[in-house]
């Protein structure tokens, strides 16, 4: 039975330095410190609006996650009317920004499966609003994205683009990875 023991010992090992499916799963579980950018930016028509970027230091292969939480809150104004019929002016406030959370995992090939929930909302005013909605009145945008990406060392790319059925701009994500060594 030692022998027996001893040999599936030895197998293992000469697996592991021939480069089996033991030594990938190995190396699939050691921690990787990895560079993550995205940047989120909106276009009208060619024209570029603006361009917000984000950078997150993610480990692959760990069982937690990186988040990112940037954002204001914004003050709406209101009309409070008391019982006997004087108004005052009031704020309910309303959170916008941007929220990223990001987990990563090295894959057999070389690649690193990057899953990105991406959560975006900002305030729209147009001067030229029309109907029963007073001028000057905000309007909340929001974008959220759910995804997952397979990407190498050095690798861009665009994940999202949408257009704002509203406004006609268009919001384009585009994620980078770098591996930190």
């Amino acid at each position: 039975m030692k022998r027996t023991v001893a040999f599936i010992g030895s197998m293992i090992l000469i697996a592991a330095l021939a480069g089996s499916p033991v030594a990938v799963a190995q190396e699939k579980s050691a921690l990787v410190p990895l560079k993550v950018q995205l940047v989120v930016s909106r276009h009208a028509a060619d024209k570029k609006i603006s361009s917000l970027p984000y950078t997150l230091w993610v480990t692959a292969n760990n069982k937690g996650q990186t988040s990112v939480r940037m954002g204001v809150q914004v003050p709406i104004p209101t009309t409070t009317v008391s019982s006997t019929g004087v108004s005052t002016p009031t704020y309910q406030y309303r959170d916008v920004g941007t929220n990223i959370d990001c987990t990563a995992t090295s894959q057999a090939d070389g690649t690193f499966n990057l899953d990105i929930r991406l959560n975006d909302s900002s305030v729209s005013i147009d001067p030229k609003q029309s109907g029963d909605v007073p001028k000057g009145t905000p309007a909340f945008r929001n974008f959220a994205s759910n995804f997952s990406i397979l990407l190498k060392d050095g690798q861009s790319a665009q994940y999202a683009s949408a257009t704002d059925p509203v406004s006609g701009e268009t919001l384009k994500v585009d994620v980078t990875i770098n591996v930190l060594k």
